[in-house]
């Protein structure tokens, strides 16, 4: 926020942030990408805190992280139409992720139109499962 008057950005000093570890951010900039900067921020969570994690599989490379953002009890929205193309990996990527997720962590998968799925925790449930629906077809 600029102080009246003064079309400048504010800039807060980090004496956390070692000045050496990083690249120099330029006045002016238009953009930051802070996961570039900071990929592993230390940023504290609460016992009651979700994260909800977007991502786009370009093959079956990317299950596993995929599975362990779950694991660790966040939300996860999966894109998969790059790989609609591609019948017997999505089938096995799917078939992994539902295997992993219902099975061994009593979570859920729930489809979301054609191309996204929605991976959910034991801690979560959908209205559906709720309900007695089937969640994924």
């Amino acid at each position: 926020m600029a102080k009246a008057g003064s079309s400048e950005p504010r800039w807060i000093e980090m004496p956390s942030v070692p000045n050496d570890s990083v690249a120099i951010m330029e006045p002016g900039q238009d953009y930051h990408d802070l996961a570039d900067r900071y990929p592993d921020a230390p940023v504290p969570r609460g016992a009651s805190d979700v994260v909800i994690h977007r991502a786009m599989l370009d093959d079956i490379t990317g299950v596993p992280m995929v599975m362990d953002w779950v694991s660790d009890g966040d939300l996860v929205i999966v894109e998969m139409s790059r790989m609609l193309g591609r019948e017997l990996e999505l089938q096995t990527a799917v078939e992994r992720l539902r295997g992993f997720i219902e099975d061994d962590l009593c979570g859920e998968v729930v489809r979301l139109g054609d191309t996204r799925l929605l991976l959910l925790p034991s801690e979560f449930e959908s209205t559906r499962r709720s309900e007695g629906q089937s969640t994924y077809f």
